[in-house]
């Protein structure tokens, strides 16, 4: 005969902290369908009745046939199916796992260096105490630098240079 299987509960609370406003009805949609199909497995019984054979050896008329009906019943096996999933499904759920630790790991470099720099930018000079110099020192890439790339007014890009005309000036 078929069992029953008590799989895993599911916790509705916890997953509803995580669905978003918008996804709110559908999360709702799937929980009462998820609800449904619970009460339905549940209301049918764990094992098949049985079957009362000697009501039926008593009340059909052909002689024989009910015995005929009890032996293929009875030998009737049904398997349940084998599980080929649930060892697919774990090895999935290694990787993920591998592949979030990995991720954090990865996240948590990138956050120790955005705290490093966060830590440079704190301890520069509030831009409107600077010098030229102080900015040249803190920004190199971005200080005017009259030896390398003078530019002239209005600094504009249109008003500057060509890198041609700065090699030939003439």
């Amino acid at each position: 005969m078929a069992r029953r299987i008590a799989g895993p509960t599911i916790n509705w609370a916890a997953i509803a902290e995580r669905v978003h406003e918008l996804e709110r009805p559908s999360y709702l949609a799937f929980k009462a369908r998820s609800d449904q199909y619970l009460r339905r497995m549940q209301a049918n019984p764990e094992s098949f009745p049985k079957l009362d054979w000697a009501y039926y050896k008593k009340n059909v008329a052909v002689a024989g046939m009910v015995d005929k009906f009890q032996k293929e019943f009875d030998a009737l096996k049904i398997p349940y199916p084998e599980d080929k999933y649930t060892s697919a499904v774990d090895n999935q759920e290694k990787e993920a796992l591998a592949e979030v630790k990995q991720f954090i790991a990865e996240s948590n470099k990138r956050i120790e260096s955005y705290q490093e720099e966060l830590a440079k930018i704190k301890n520069l000079l509030p831009y409107e105490q600077m010098t030229m110099e102080d900015f040249h020192d803190a920004h190199p890439d971005l200080a005017l630098n009259t030896k390398e790339r003078p530019t002239f007014w209005p600094h504009t890009e249109e008003t500057q240079l060509t890198e041609e005309e700065r090699k030939n000036p003439f």
